[in-house]
């Protein structure tokens, strides 16, 4: 078996309808697509909603062979919605507020693709030779499997967040624990195309 290489991308900064990239959000696109233009990519997946899908239509276009293929379970969804006795005492409301609109349906539907997710995206390769593969997907989905390559309690998604256009670098090596590479790296960013989205005052 091969070792997997998975390079988890927030999408750009969306227009305020979330309908596509603001123009921020397609500089932002182009540059990640600069950043990985060296790296052996093999393919590129993404979410189907626009925001995810030109994303890696830019990124994709830097990458020589590489045409990007939308994926269900790399969609928006709320991974996993805990109980409160899984969660610390001292920010149990808080959290809970936050995902007090997720409806039943929305809920079984979200534990589902994150299974899938974690099937699809996670382990050593299958053939001999390692893998590289980049999905463009939104901050729940690289929180829960962030969370998911640390063994965290399967409420640990919250609180992951992740800024636009921002890289993720997970390696599953066969006989080797779980590795996070890089986390939240906005390297490729000028300072004014960092952390859109966040408020200022965790804007680092």
């Amino acid at each position: 078996m091969g070792a997997r290489y998975l390079y988890l991308v927030r999408h750009g900064e969306a227009v305020p309808d979330e309908s596509g990239l603001s123009e921020r959000g397609r500089r932002q696109a182009h540059l990640l697509g600069e950043r990985l233009a060296g790296c052996p990519v093999s393919a590129v997946w993404h979410g189907p909603l626009a925001r995810a899908r030109e994303t890696a239509e830019i990124v994709g276009g830097r990458l020589d062979g590489v045409a990007p293929r939308e994926c269900e379970v790399a969609g928006d969804y709320v991974p996993y919605v805990p109980r409160r006795d899984e969660l610390p005492s001292d920010s149990a409301d808080f959290l809970l507020s936050f995902l007090a609109g997720v409806t039943d349906e929305e809920r079984e539907q979200g534990a589902r693709l994150a299974k899938e997710a974690v099937g699809r995206f996670t382990g050593p390769a299958e053939g001999e030779a390692d893998v590289h593969e980049v999905v463009v997907t939104h901050n729940f989905l690289v929180g829960w499997l962030v969370r998911h390559a640390l063994d965290a309690p399967p409420w640990r998604w919250l609180g992951l967040n992740h800024g636009n256009a921002s890289l993720t670098v997970i390696r599953y090596a066969p006989g080797r624990p779980t590795s996070l590479l890089v986390q939240n790296d906005m390297a490729h960013l000028p300072a004014g195309l960092r952390w859109t989205g966040f408020s200022p005052g965790v804007r680092v």
